[in-house]
């Protein structure tokens, strides 16, 4: 039974604070196959101005925008099984034979645009347009990893589905949009990036422990995240969606179909959408996150009813997404675990690292809530990664992420830098340069000459994160030796740095 009225008070209890606090805020909109059922919105869309934040306040979409994407590859007929190369020749032969419908589930390996770039010394807050990144994508020497074999979150698969959409087509992303949303008048638009204005958008602010700024993000959004709409706006989509109306029909059924690792092994993100269960009920939707936004949309189609949250607040919009559709929909929701690791972990080689902290994990820089899996163990309900791990006796965990074994091990207190990574690196084929010093610091590239300092927490293993600071968000990409005396960089999302040494005689 949906109980429209506890879905209604759970989701003002989470927007009165919003409104108390004046600050940004955001709108939660409760929805069936029918349209909007019931909202609730507080604090400000532009606290400048004193502007409330309401139901019908346009707000970045961010990644939610991938399934609005894939819908449209759909109902063009691009066939997922082709590869990237068939339709975009001028890619690098790694990336060109990787198949469709693998850069869309993330299966694909595909390092992410952002995460190189910020690798390679580029602000997340420089001005870069579609057909500079597209460029920048085309000197990409290679992918992360094996297609097929993990999912790791990557906008660069979808990036390059917006231009084979726009060649096949001849017409741009915002025209195509506008066609998708034009039978039900829904307030959906593509937007090029953050100069391109937007009526009523909200704007999109960060705290950073002494107050509000607003955020900021240079970078073309694209398919990955260029939409813009209303939270009503974006229910009514969902609702249509599940009511299969039209040219619905069937569509979400396509959109959330399994889809498969090489293995056969079935992962839980689908076409811009993650699959996952609230108590007995199956769920699907997907997250969205920019420089002070962020984002959630749920749905439970078996029941026909879904939520929506918006916010221009960089806080965590899942949560709250689960919480009102566990008042909507009678389930409970997931409990915390009996006992949560604590601290930073390893595996005994390669860059795989996790830190534990406040029942949520970061691993390799992808963050995840953790919940009980009731036997004993911790999963995420995932935003965007699937985990599964279990405490051993002898202090590892266990288990997947991503859909790869894992196994991390607790990372010594007391550990030092091992004197093998100090020196000086080059990788020739992307020209970046970094240094490690003897105390543990390290130089890194940034926007120019200018250069960023970071200290490297060690790792065993010849191995050590940098910690990286970009506005609100943080990046602690992993060094690790190679036994041909090289040096690997990866992150969750870019693995394709390789050093070699310039210093050869002053290696320890």
């Amino acid at each position: 039974m949906v109980d429209w009225i506890k879905g209604r008070s759970e989701a003002q209890a989470i927007a009165e604070p919003w409104t108390r606090q004046g600050g940004p805020g955001g709108a939660i909109v409760l929805f069936d196959r029918d349209g909007v059922r019931e909202s609730a919105s507080g604090g400000f869309s532009v606290i400048e101005h004193r502007l409330p934040f309401t139901p019908d306040t346009q707000n970045r979409l961010a990644s939610i925008s991938k399934h609005i994407c894939a819908a449209l590859l759909l109902r063009d007929g691009v066939p997922l099984e082709a590869t990237l190369g068939s339709f975009l020749p001028e890619l690098p032969a790694a990336l060109g034979a990787v198949p469709l419908g693998r850069a869309l589930d993330m299966t694909g390996a595909l390092p992410d645009m952002m995460e190189a770039l910020w690798q390679l010394g580029t602000p997340f807050t420089t001005s870069l347009s579609s057909s500079e990144i597209f460029a920048a994508a085309c000197r990409l020497p290679g992918l992360n990893a094996e297609p097929g074999t993990e999912m790791a979150y990557s906008n660069t698969g979808w990036r390059l589905a917006q231009a084979i959409l726009e060649r096949r087509t001849g017409k741009g992303a915002a025209q195509l949009v506008d066609e998708l949303m034009a039978p039900a008048a829904l307030p959906i638009r593509f937007v090029s990036d953050e100069t391109e204005v937007v009526p009523g958008l909200a704007t999109g602010y960060w705290h950073d422990g002494q107050g509000w700024r607003r955020g900021f993000y240079g970078f073309n959004f694209s398919a990955s995240g260029g939409m813009a709409g209303s939270a009503a706006g974006l229910a009514r989509w969902a609702a249509g969606l599940m009511a299969g109306r039209g040219s619905h029909a069937g569509l979400l059924d396509r959109l959330a179909a399994p889809r498969q690792f090489a293995d056969g092994s079935e992962s839980g993100y689908r076409l811009g959408l993650v699959a996952s269960r609230l108590g007995g009920i199956r769920i699907i939707g997907h997250g969205g996150s920019l420089t002070g936004y962020r984002n959630h949309m749920l749905m439970a189609p078996d029941m026909g009813v879904g939520v929506v949250v918006l916010t221009n607040r960089e806080e965590d919009a899942l949560w709250p997404a689960l919480r009102v559709l566990a008042a909507l929909t009678g389930e409970a929701l997931p409990s915390d675990p009996d006992t949560v690791p604590a601290g930073l972990y390893a595996a005994e080689e390669g860059p795989s690292w996790a830190e534990f902290a406040g029942g949520a994990i970061s691993f390799m820089g992808g963050y995840e809530k953790l919940v009980s899996d009731g036997n004993g163990g911790l999963r995420s309900l995932p935003a965007y990664l699937e985990i599964a791990l279990r405490a051993e006796a002898d202090g590892a965990l266990t288990g997947a992420i991503g859909g790869v074994a894992r196994r991390l091990l607790p990372v010594p207190a007391d550990i030092k830098l091992d004197e093998r990574l100090i020196g000086r690196w080059r990788d020739d084929r992307l020209g970046v340069e970094i240094a490690i010093r003897p105390d543990g610091t390290a130089s890194w590239p940034w926007a120019g000459t200018i250069g960023l300092e970071t200290r490297l927490t060690p790792l065993p293993g010849g191995r050590a994160l940098a910690d990286l600071k970009h506005g609100p968000w943080r990046h602690r990409p992993c060094l690790w030796l190679q036994p041909d005396g090289s040096l690997r960089l990866a992150g969750h999302r870019s693995r394709i740095l390789h050093f070699n040494r310039l210093d050869q005689e002053s290696r320890p």
